[in-house]
């Protein structure tokens, strides 16, 4: 199965985002976690200095029974596991466990170890020391924080049970509090949280997909659409440009791609079809010729009989006229058949176009056709055969006349102008006519040897001559035509460095 570039870059986009969203997540969880923990130690801590007070005023008073029911009704908390007070040698003193009450504390338990590592206990650790977290036997989770009771004036000068100034802690406040519903609790935020971020990632992942299918995967769709049809030999196969960026770009060059294929191709067809046609019609020019020759011969020494029946010399007349159009379309064929490579010399193209007008103007003014000139005053010159220009212009200049016929008001353009193409420099030239104009099924088919359009008189061989003679000086020519309202036939040829520098020096050694 073909690999698309949307659905990689799909898939990349979401594992991108997985793991962005992954770290994130576990950043966010991670600091959740510590702000839980702090807040647990924070309400075990002031659990255990809310016991403290509450029962501060009892101990003062030597009134352990009062102190028992504060500490057992504290004790009745959900959250509270436990509650102990042990005085300085480790023995419990207080507990809503009334059998733990006169128990001894192993002062290397992990309750006590924080204050009893060293010989000399603690009398002032931080909150974070005196916080222990555990499971209990069955795996529960619980908190557990020891707070010192501390030994004030009012304890050591009370008449009670007075203690000694010199002691400092009194005795420790141990509590332990139930961490499973905070559990719970992080638990279910941890799985909304993962929950959240997939479908984040999801949502992430469909809006990309939806944009990339747009952007990326319905271009190169019709791309691929469009190159399989040029591989199949469609060459006419367009891209509709919707766009104006690199991908539309693309899709233009693409048309413009194979609008160049389809005309390179169309120009060897036509070379290979000239040249097949060539060869043939030498052949059957050269077999045609001689008894051709000789049927006009002996028709015109019979023409020129004197004392001939009518009816016989009207036939005789008849054959003459014939066998010299049949002559004329035998030049034509031998004509197309040995064109010969052009000589090319720098030539000013106005020139060859004022040669070409005046060969044919008079023809011109007996139809009374107007023509018009829109030559380029600076245009540069170009490296061509100049009688084969001339010839080129004529035939094209006769074909608008037979185009206009009898019309009144006919008129035939000629200019030249100067373009660039793919960035190099052509001179361009127009012969265009208001004459009857070519129909659209016609108009692949008017360089085709033989083809013609004139319902007498045309040999369909002139414009393939044309056509010939303009690709072998590298040009083109393209015709542009519709019915009734005219033909405009373009010709442009390629202006080399070599033309340029000539022309320069032409021009210089003309200013000397």
């Amino acid at each position: 199965m073909r690999k698309r570039i949307s659905h990689q870059l799909i898939v990349a986009v979401a594992l991108t985002a997985a793991v962005i969203f992954g770290l994130l997540s576990h950043l966010l969880i991670a600091s959740h976690s510590r702000s839980m923990v702090t807040i647990m130690e924070s309400y075990a801590d002031e659990s255990a200095e809310t016991i403290q007070r509450s029962t501060r005023f009892a101990m003062l008073q030597n009134q352990p029974d009062e102190v028992h029911e504060i500490i057992d009704a504290i004790g009745r908390q959900d959250s509270i596991l436990g509650i102990r007070i042990l005085n300085k040698d480790g023995q419990v003193i207080y507990s809503p466990d009334k059998s733990a009450i006169g128990t001894m504390v192993d002062k290397h338990a992990e309750a006590c170890y924080v204050c009893h590592a060293t010989d000399a206990p603690l009398e002032r650790p931080d909150r974070p020391s005196r916080t222990r977290f555990f499971n209990d036997p069955d795996g529960q989770a619980r908190l557990g924080i020891i707070k010192a009771i501390y030994n004030e004036p009012s304890c050591s000068e009370a008449d009670c049970h007075a203690h000694s100034p010199d002691q400092a802690v009194l005795g420790v406040l141990d509590i332990t509090l139930d961490l499973a519903s905070a559990e719970r609790h992080m638990a279910e935020e941890r799985t909304q949280a993962l929950l959240t971020i997939g479908i984040a990632i999801l949502s992430i992942s469909f809006l990309i997909w939806l944009i990339i299918y747009q952007l990326v995967g319905k271009p190169v769709r019709k791309l691929m659409k469009a190159t399989d049809a040029v591989a199949a030999g469609d060459l006419d196969y367009r891209i509709e440009v919707k766009r104006d960026d690199e991908l539309g770009k693309l899709q233009s060059s693409f048309n413009d791609m194979t609008g160049k294929l389809a005309e390179t191709q169309s120009q060897l067809y036509q070379s290979n079809k000239m040249a097949s046609v060539g060869q043939l019609a030498a052949g059957i020019a050269h077999e045609i010729n001689n008894p051709l020759t000789g049927i006009l011969t002996f028709s015109s020494l019979l023409l020129n009989q004197p004392d001939q029946d009518p009816a016989v010399h009207e036939d005789l007349e008849t054959i003459v006229r014939e066998t010299k159009r049949c002559r004329d379309i035998v030049k034509g064929l031998l004509d197309f058949s040995r064109q010969v490579p052009p000589r090319k010399t720098n030539s000013d193209f106005n020139k060859i176009v004022n040669q070409a007008l005046a060969i044919v103007d008079h023809e011109l003014d007996v139809a009374n056709i107007q023509v018009t000139r829109g030559l380029l005053e600076e245009l540069p010159t170009v490296r061509v055969d100049a009688n084969q220009m001339i010839q080129v212009l004529i035939n094209l200049l006769v074909n608008a006349a037979h185009a206009i016929g009898t019309k009144k008001g006919g008129e035939i353009f000629v200019g030249t102008d100067l373009r660039k193409i793919d960035g190099s420099p052509h001179i361009e030239v127009k012969v265009a006519d208001n004459g009857c104009g070519i129909p659209n099924k016609n108009l692949q088919k008017i360089f085709e040897p033989f083809f013609t359009t004139r319902d007498t008189g045309g040999t369909g061989l002139g414009l393939a001559v044309i056509w010939g003679i303009v690709e072998e000086h590298g040009g083109t020519i393209s015709v542009d035509s519709q019915p009734n309202r005219g033909t405009t036939f373009t010709i442009r040829l390629p202006v080399t460095e070599s033309n340029r520098s000539s022309s320069e020096s032409n021009d210089d050694r003309t200013t000397d």
